[in-house]
């Protein structure tokens, strides 16, 4: 911890430095001044279209003025030095492009140093100096700069690694701010984004990159609040898998699940997935699917010919899984009715921590169809409106990314399915592979179903106990089924 002093010289020296504009000296122009800005949004992103774009807006964010801006021509070597120049000055660097001179003016530059070959169609800059990206040539400019010395900001800048724009990390590291690169473009994957998020967990942060368009507020509140998955970790894949018992309680005819009590449910999930444990090098969460609404052959009150089951009937297993550190899965199999109105059922349990839900398409009828008449189908927009409903919930109720399931064997069973929306940061989409019969079918629909599938997507295989010919054993599944399927259900 800082000494009292210490603080007390910090809050001081920031204050001098906004009351001087931040002068570094003299040159030949007169004073040069650079004042700092701290963002004015707890999380933003910049996400230009391109790179050009992307140094204004990083610019505009940590930058109130500056006499003094360095303009990179666009080849590798000339945005090399530039932010080379920059780090030493302490001022923003930008990228031609048609952007640029807005950004100066608003900055008020008085001196424009452009780094690039000195024969190339510069625009009109304002005080241009054209320095050219000679090493010699660069000292000889910056040596007539007076430096002016960044405060240490309390900014985070998270930019996707590898691959992030030059002169938007160069501008970063001028204002002071802590630039991490983020492998794979989620912090919550990445252990220095971690790090610096919880080093300094009051700290604006500014993700730059397309990587970022849909925003990074719940990433950064999940690492912040360590919304910890069972199991460990702040994502539900990659990193670990989950093998599941599926049925309905109370009901051995429709699975695994309800061949027992619930506390032998919760034993026995947690045997099957040890026996996974010993052949994997990853976590092997046990956990329970769930079918929460049965497909019915009556119509019902209702005429939906789905039998709901309350949300009382299902607590006490939900509540037995959340203690022994297991996952749950809500199952939906909604017949005439759709998906949304049944999750809003189950709103309440979906509220925990480790309840995630999934949609079973085979049992969403059309108006006039029937159970074992038809093989349902549902479309993508109706499954999209789903994933927005629990994605917002789970980023209102700061909940941990939960699991977000999709039954399907047959390529009619998810109408458009290129249109599936699969980027929210809250949700983990898992296509679930539920071909039964022999290991040959069965790796043949794993094959047809994975084709054209949506980028992001994760995948799930299931175990018929009685309809595989035969099942695959735990080392089979593990050994045969490629790519290894992150969710493995048994039914």
């Amino acid at each position: 911890m800082r000494s009292r002093v210490t603080r007390s010289a910090t809050v001081l020296t920031a204050t001098l430095l906004l009351l001087s504009a931040c002068t570094g000296g003299h040159d030949e122009d007169g004073d040069a001044a650079t004042t700092f800005r701290t963002p004015s949004r707890a999380v933003d992103v910049v996400a230009g279209r391109t790179p050009a774009q992307n140094a204004v807006g990083t610019s505009r964010r940590l930058f109130e003025r500056s006499d003094v801006a360095i303009v990179s021509a666009r080849s590798a070597r000339s945005q090399q030095r530039s932010v080379k120049v920059a780090a030493r000055l302490g001022v923003p660097v930008l990228l031609v492009g048609p952007t640029t001179r807005a950004e100066l003016d608003r900055l008020g530059v008085r001196t424009t140093l452009a780094v690039g070959p000195k024969d190339a169609n510069w625009p009109d800059l304002p005080g241009r100096r054209l320095v050219g990206d000679d090493q010699a040539d660069v000292d000889r400019a910056v040596a007539r700069i007076p430096r002016t010395s960044p405060r240490d900001q309390d900014v985070v800048v998270l930019v996707h690694a590898p691959g992030a724009d030059l002169t938007s990390v160069g501008t970063a590291r001028a204002a002071g701010a802590t630039v991490v690169g983020v492998k794979g473009g989620d912090p919550r994957a990445d252990r220095r984004a971690i790090r610096a998020l919880r080093d300094q967990p009051d700290a604006p942060v500014v993700g730059v990159g397309t990587t970022f368009r849909r925003g990074l507020g719940y990433e950064v509140t999940a690492v912040r609040r360590d919304l910890t998955q069972p199991g460990g970790g702040l994502l539900v894949f990659p990193g670990r898998h989950v093998v599941a018992l599926y049925g309905h309680p109370g009901t051995p005819s429709l699975g695994l699940l309800g061949e027992q009590g619930t506390a032998a449910t919760v034993r026995r999930a947690a045997r099957l997935a040890r026996e996974y444990q010993e052949l994997s090098d990853q976590p092997v969460v046990p956990a329970l699917e769930i079918i929460a609404t049965v497909a019915s052959s009556e119509a019902g009150d209702d005429g939906d010919y789905s039998a709901e089951s309350s949300v009382r009937d299902l607590r006490p297993l939900v509540e037995a899984a959340e203690k022994a550190g297991q996952y749950v899965v809500i199952d939906l199999q909604p017949g005439r009715t759709d998906f949304l109105a049944q999750a809003k059922r189950y709103r309440s349990l979906l509220e925990r921590p480790h309840v995630g839900l999934a949609l079973d398409p085979e049992w969403r009828l059309a108006r006039d169809q029937k159970h074992l008449t038809q093989i349902g189908s549902v479309g993508a927009s109706e499954v999209n409106a789903v994933a927005d409903w629990l994605a917002e919930l789970t980023r209102e109720r700061r909940l941990p990314q939960k699991l977000f399931v999709l039954h399907q064997f047959s390529t009619s069973m998810i109408r458009d399915r290129s249109t599936l929306d699969v980027g929210h940061p809250e949700l983990s989409t898992v296509v679930h592979v539920d071909g039964q019969g022999t290991p040959g079918a069965k790796i043949g629909t794993w094959n047809t179903i994975r084709q054209g599938s949506p980028k992001g997507v994760h995948w799930g295989w299931k175990n018929f106990l009685d309809e595989d010919e035969p099942m695959l054993t735990v080392p089979q599944t593990w050994r045969d089924v490629r790519p290894r399927p992150d969710l493995v259900t048994y039914q």
